[in-house]
Parts: C-alpha cells; sequence; structure tokens
C-alpha cells in the first residue's frame, strides 16, 4: 500500500476529520467534477468515486453527490453509508431507499443504475469486502451507534 494512502487512512480515522470532511470534500468534488466536464474527481485519488444523481426522497428534486465506491466488476458497486462515522445516515441514503432507480457518472461515464439496499449474509460479505478495501469504515462503525448501509448499484 503506498505511504500516502496510508496517512489518509490514518487522518480519515479522526474525529476531527469527521467534522471537517463532510462539509469540504464533497463541495470540492462538486466543483471540480463540474469544470473537468465529468472528467476529474478529486477524491477519486486515493479511493474510486462516482457522483451519484438520484431524486430527494421528500422533495423530487435531483440532488447530486460525490461519493467514494468500491469497484465490483460486471457493472455493479458498492456504496458505504459512512457519514464519515457521524451519527445520522447520510441524506443520499434515504434517496437511494424511495427511489432506486438513479444514475451515476463513473470515469466521465453517465451509467444508469439501481441501487439496492444489502442485508443479511449478502450485507455481511460485502461489509467483510468494504473493510479490506478501506480499513477506516470499522474506525466509523465503531463509534455510532446505527447500522452503516451498504448499496450495491447494478448496471440497468
Amino acid at each position: 500500500m503506498p505511504a500516502g494512502r496510508k496517512l489518509v487512512q490514518k487522518v480519515s480515522s479522526t474525529r476531527t476529520f469527521a467534522k471537517v470532511a463532510p462539509h469540504l470534500i464533497p463541495a470540492m468534488d462538486r466543483a471540480v467534477h463540474r469544470l473537468t466536464r465529468g472528467k476529474v474527481l478529486l477524491s477519486a485519488r486515493m479511493l474510486p468515486g462516482v457522483v451519484l444523481t438520484a431524486r430527494g426522497a421528500r422533495s423530487g428534486r435531483p440532488r447530486v453527490t460525490p461519493l467514494a465506491c468500491m469497484p465490483e466488476g460486471d457493472g455493479r458497486w458498492l456504496l458505504v453509508g459512512s457519514n464519515f462515522g457521524r451519527p445520522g445516515h447520510p441524506a443520499w441514503t434515504a434517496n437511494l431507499l424511495a427511489h432506486p432507480d438513479v444514475e451515476i457518472n463513473w470515469r466521465g461515464e453517465d451509467v444508469p443504475v439501481r441501487a439496492e439496499l444489502l442485508t443479511g449474509e449478502e450485507r455481511a460479505a460485502a461489509w467483510k469486502a468494504a473493510l479490506e478495501f478501506w480499513p477506516p469504515y470499522a474506525t466509523y462503525q465503531a463509534r455510532i451507534e446505527r447500522e452503516i448501509r451498504l448499496f450495491r448499484l447494478t448496471r440497468r
């Protein structure tokens, strides 16, 4: 593992990062993604990322959210609703529960996908893979009482 990635994992596990990152990282990602017409996502330099476009759970209006993802191949991606280890579920997870047919931008390509909340053994297997992929997820889960939501996106 590159030294830079190990340092980012250590920093991203801190409570200070959990307070600052949710405000700073998505705003930077949205701006750079828009300026480069979908070709660059800054946070994807450390973790693969998508830009999710989903209808708001209550408003029905389009919501654009840059997110880290775990590509699974075969037109599938795993999204982890960690919210950086903060108490509440991230808003985008409620949007996926209400409106599972969404679109992602993956490496500059718009891809229609369907989101599925994982449960049971399927969730357990995905959680294990997510922890191997990005160990700080374990720290996030340890400091909150809610179970982190995992979604599998499948190309439609």
